[in-house]
C-alpha cells in the first residue's frame, strides 16, 4: 500500500460524520481512535453529542464500529467497554498491527473499512498503509505544546488533502 499522510475526508468532529457517507463508500467497518477523537486526553466523559452518535452508530445493521487506539493504559478499554465498543489497545499507528487485528476480527477487507482519528502521524498514515479509507477528525482540545505543534506540522497536509479530495 502507498503511504499517503493526505485523508481522504475531514471533519471538524466525529459526530459530522454520518453513515451515508460511510455507506456510498462501500464502508462496513469503522475503526475509531479514542484520545482526542471520542474523548479529549483530559477527560474520560464523551458529550452528550457524542454519546447519541456512538449509540446510533451501534445500531446500524451495515456498519460496525470499533475503537482501535495506540493506548497503553486501561483506561481505553474501560470507557470502551462502558460504551459498548469493542477495543484494540497497543495498536501501534501508524504500523498495521491494530488495524489489521481489527480487520481480522471483522472479517472485512480493507477496502470496506475506515479509521477516524485525529493524527495524521498515526491514524492517517497507518488507514492509508493499510488500504483503510483515512479520515481525519479535528482534534478536541490541543491542551499542551505537543498536541499544538503537532497539529501545526500537519496542516500543510491538510491543505493538500482538501485541494486534491474535496
Amino acid at each position: 500500500m502507498p503511504i499517503s499522510p493526505l485523508p481522504k475526508l475531514h471533519y471538524a468532529k466525529l459526530t459530522d460524520l454520518h453513515e451515508d457517507t460511510l455507506r456510498k463508500r462501500g464502508i462496513r467497518l469503522l475503526m475509531l481512535d479514542f484520545d482526542n477523537t471520542i474523548v479529549p486526553y483530559t477527560t474520560d466523559i464523551p458529550t452528550g453529542e457524542m454519546l447519541a452518535w456512538l449509540e446510533h452508530m451501534k445500531a446500524l445493521p451495515d456498519i460496525q464500529v470499533c475503537v482501535v487506539s495506540n493506548s497503553h493504559n486501561g483506561r481505553v478499554p474501560t470507557i470502551s467497554r462502558e460504551l459498548g465498543l469493542d477495543c484494540i489497545t497497543y495498536a501501534r499507528k501508524p504500523f498495521g498491527k491494530g488495524i489489521r487485528q481489527c480487520l481480522k476480527k471483522y472479517g472485512v477487507p480493507a477496502d470496506q473499512a475506515a479509521l477516524a482519528g485525529d493524527q495524521i502521524y498515526t491514524d492517517i498514515l497507518g488507514a492509508n498503509g493499510t488500504g483503510v479509507l483515512p479520515i481525519l477528525i479535528d482534534s478536541i482540545h490541543n491542551h499542551n505544546l505537543w498536541l499544538k505543534a503537532r497539529h501545526l506540522l500537519e496542516v500543510p497536509f491538510i491543505a493538500i488533502a482538501r485541494r486534491k479530495y474535496q
